[in-house]
């Protein structure tokens, strides 16, 4: 394998190093475009479901309540696809622009992913425009059968671009023949080892930041005095599936740091700013890395925790960044360990919620009383979101200085093209106006009484 990562590297070693004195912008867009566009995957992966789910109840139970909150919400689901089909199309130029080499030398590797998630995109836009236009049109069975293809599409286009991700961080499925990528095997490059973790850690994570924002909207009303049924069950539903998933979360992210110490150890002593490899490493907490004396200081030690928890073993070897050479090893690295502190500091937060709610209602059948439990839920969903988008910054900063980890580097992948700081801020200004427009046209919603949605009065029951 070492051989073959060689021969890579050399490969695209030879498309040359641009004279790029933007490469630091070109960085910025890429992680400001990710940044507004990873929360509106999250709603697409999970929210459909949230959706569904609820008409269910409404079939079922013939509640107007659940059909207004159902209706109000599919609503919402299009408003924030639209605004998910423009952060999209930007990403999906930027690829080309920003990063020309990388998608001449392996476009044929993960192609075939881009093409499945614009088919998956473009069936989404349909079932999500039929559903919301069907309201009231089409039989409740055939409504309600219209959400599943939604539901699905969300998730099997989010499937191709995280399985792409995953071949970045575990790059498989072709060969270099002669100078050249050839023999590409793309089943095998999608369907990685990183591939799998991956994965299920971003979809737990999209239940996660869609059900804590939803169900915060209803508690910030809650608190405010309006204890309708309308809105707690519009508060109950969302905030029970992401209780629920983010104690998992937890689980998960052990098998994502063990994956990574096997595969990218030089990316868990980033997370640390462990200097050395050492048996029995330890894990600090708080504080920061100093490069000068190559240790961290102002932080609290715990002995053997890093090996514990890479290896769960508190003896095991972690390997530091001593093991590669200096331009080999990712950073900054205080970014990373920022960035990963905060991803597990707020899933552990989290978690301690998901677990305090389930275990009030499995003993009590209610909810907790205390107002600091709703205002939890209130900060809960932007809490969640930081939580993604560190999580989203420890992995790629965390592969640096590689685009494909061991095979091409970031700055033999960028493109040789001026103006990049004029694009930062034009991409900056149309997300500013997107996001301007969304909280313009949810506050225009959430004005609006439930009764609109379905007829009759939903708040009194």
């Amino acid at each position: 394998m070492s051989a073959f990562l060689l021969a890579a590297a050399e490969v695209t070693g030879r498309l040359g190093q641009p004279d790029q004195e933007h490469l630091v912008w070109a960085r910025e867009l890429q992680a400001m475009s990710l940044a507004f566009h990873i929360p509106l995957v999250c709603f697409g992966i999970a929210f459909p479901a949230m959706v569904v789910f609820m008409e269910g109840l409404y079939l079922r139970t013939g509640d107007p309540t659940y059909k207004a909150l159902a209706k109000r919400w599919s609503k919402v689901m299009l408003i924030l696809f639209a605004v998910g089909v423009v952060t999209g199309t930007i990403l999906s130029f930027e690829f080309g622009l920003l990063w020309p080499n990388f998608m001449a030398t392996f476009g044929d590797v993960f192609g075939v992913a881009f093409t499945l998630e614009g088919v998956s995109f473009f069936l989404e836009a349909i079932f999500i425009a039929i559903y919301v236009y069907g309201w009231d049109r089409l039989p409740r069975r055939a409504h309600i059968l219209t959400g599943v293809p939604i539901i699905i599409t969300g998730i099997t286009g989010s499937l191709m671009v995280i399985s792409v991700n995953g071949w970045m961080n575990n790059p498989v499925g072709f060969d270099v023949v002669n100078g050249a990528v050839t023999n590409v095997r793309p089943w095998e490059a999608l369907f990685n080892d990183f591939f799998w973790h991956e994965l299920v850690h971003m979809y737990a994570a999209g239940y996660m930041v869609a059900g804590f924002t939803v169900a915060g909207v209803y508690a910030f009303a809650w608190l405010r005095g309006r204890r309708t049924r309308y809105v707690r069950i519009g508060m109950i539903v969302p905030l029970t599936v992401a209780c629920l998933v983010a104690p998992v979360q937890v689980v998960l992210g052990d098998w994502a740091g063990r994956t990574v110490a096997e595969d990218q150890p030089v990316k868990l002593a980033t997370f640390e700013g462990l200097p050395k490899t050492q048996a029995g490493a330890p894990f600090h907490i708080l504080g920061w890395y100093d490069k000068d004396t190559q240790e961290v200081k102002g932080a609290i030690e715990i002995p053997d925790l890093l090996s514990i928890l890479a290896y769960h073993d508190p003896d095991a070897v972690v390997q530091g960044l001593d093991s590669v050479p200096p331009d080999d090893r990712p950073g900054p690295v205080n970014v990373v360990r920022y960035a990963f502190q905060t991803m597990i500091g707020i899933g552990t937060l989290l978690a301690l919620a998901g677990v305090l709610y389930a275990v009030v209602w499995w003993r009590k059948g209610r909810l907790p009383r205390s107002k600091w439990f709703f205002r939890l839920v209130v900060a809960a969903g932007p809490l969640a979101a930081i939580a993604l988008i560190s999580g989203w910054v420890t992995t790629e900063v965390g592969r640096q200085p590689w685009i494909v980890y061991e095979v091409m580097r970031v700055e033999d992948a960028v493109t040789d093209a001026s103006g990049l700081p004029i694009a930062f801020f034009v991409a900056l200004a149309v997300y500013l106006t997107l996001a301007g427009t969304v909280a313009w046209l949810l506050r225009r919603l959430a004005q609006r009484p439930p009764e609109v949605e379905v007829g009759v009065a939903v708040e009194a029951r």
